[in-house]
């Protein structure tokens, strides 16, 4: 069974050479379904059209994040997000004498600038900063800031392909990386389905098959009693992907923040069609086969899957809070009171911006924060106002 969801969408044609590079990508997908049988799993989709060597959206040379890319990020809006994270690493290096950060995916680079400048201001500053990168060209763009922001902590920098071999002690920080995961899209249809990606007469097409016996057992397992009809997304590595992070950390802290909600709320019977979006020249929409690798694709983040796979990989959930309460608590007011009041120019943009951070309709709640823990290190105060394991 073959299904379209294709809309009519308002969005900017590509540039000719942006659809060729499309097309190459394109082709090489259609020949792995053809040497599937027909069919790959949306994953598998997901995976080729986000990092393929070369041709994936995070692999090739266009920009994503900023007013010319498809989205913007916290560390984008405000250098007030990068600061409330860097004090929640803090206390961390404190105990441990220096340490080390690792961050997962740093974007244009800022959050990791703001970070290094904020701790540099506080006395502590971590012994190296990693920063683990798949894209060529946002790594070129990191090394671009970091060495326009701060030049003096060049020596502490570091590039990685993969994640470190040995284990360090410090902080591991990923914001808007879970999003991003390759996940099985599913339905319920007097049974459990799975949504795969065939080809059809316009492009790639949604292909519904009998789910097999792995995705089966985890639906069981982790998803509530859904309506026939019901369509959403789970992603079966995340146990995996989370057990290598916490194979990464010796001693510290693991802090992820990104949009997504407990499970009970992420297949909440209303949320019939999941969760996953597109984004395309900040404009976003729900046809991930369209524009294969100039658009992102990302599926909301199942935070109780997300702690499930943190403690099986041996760690201790710290804490789950809002992006809001994570910055209040994290001490946002005070560093806004830093802002000359009769500058009120300044005033008018800071206050902007903490709006877009901490405000319900805007990142506020949609987005969230949890920290793990291994060993003894302090626990975050990012968590003290509002502290919402209990939903997970």
């Amino acid at each position: 069974m073959s299904l379209s969801y294709r809309a009519n969408m308002d969005l900017p044609e590509p540039p000719e050479e942006a659809l060729a590079h499309s097309r190459r990508l394109q082709a090489r997908v259609r020949e792995e379904i053809a040497a599937a049988g027909g069919r790959i799993g949306f994953d598998r989709y997901m995976e080729l059209v986000l990092y393929a060597p070369a041709l994936g959206y995070y692999s090739a040379g266009a920009r994503k994040i900023g007013a010319d890319g498809d989205f913007v990020t916290a560390p984008e809006i405000s250098p007030l997000f990068s600061r409330c994270v860097a004090r929640q690493a803090a206390p961390v290096l404190r105990a441990l004498g220096g340490g080390t950060i690792l961050e997962l995916g740093a974007g244009s680079g800022r959050m990791a600038a703001d970070i290094l400048v904020e701790l540099e201001a506080l006395a502590l500053l971590p012994g190296r900063y990693l920063v683990l990168e798949p894209s060529g060209e946002l790594r070129e763009r990191q090394q671009a800031t970091l060495d326009e922001r701060c030049p003096q902590l060049a020596d502490r920098l570091e590039w990685l392909d993969s994640l470190p071999p040995e284990p360090i002690e410090g902080v591991i920080l990923g914001n808007e990386v879970v999003d991003a995961l390759p996940v099985k899209r599913f339905r319920h249809d007097r049974g459990w389905q799975e949504l795969c990606v065939s080809t059809g007469p316009e492009g790639f097409t949604w292909r519904a098959e009998a789910a097999g016996e792995p995705l089966v057992r985890a639906l069981e397992t982790s998803v509530p009693a859904l309506p026939d009809g019901y369509e959403s997304e789970i992603d079966l590595n995340l146990p995996a992907w989370m057990t290598g992070v916490a194979g990464a950390l010796a001693r510290g802290m693991v802090l992820l923040t990104d949009y997504g909600l407990p499970r009970r709320a992420y297949y909440h019977p209303q949320r019939t069609r999941g969760t996953l979006m597109c984004h395309y020249r900040h404009r976003a929409h729900e046809d991930p086969f369209l524009y294969p690798g100039l658009q992102d694709i990302t599926a909301w983040v199942d935070f109780s899957a997300l702690a499930d796979a943190g403690i099986a990989a041996g760690l201790e959930l710290a804490g789950y809070t809002t992006q809001a309460h994570l910055l209040l608590a994290g001490g946002l007011e005070a560093m806004a009171a830093e802002v000359e009041p009769a500058d009120t120019r300044a005033q008018a943009e800071l206050s902007r911006q903490i709006k877009l951070l901490t405000l319900p309709s805007e990142m506020g709640e949609r987005f969230k924060a949890m920290a793990f823990t291994r060993g003894d290190v302090p626990l975050p105060d990012g968590f003290d106002l509002r502290d919402l394991s209990h939903t997970l």
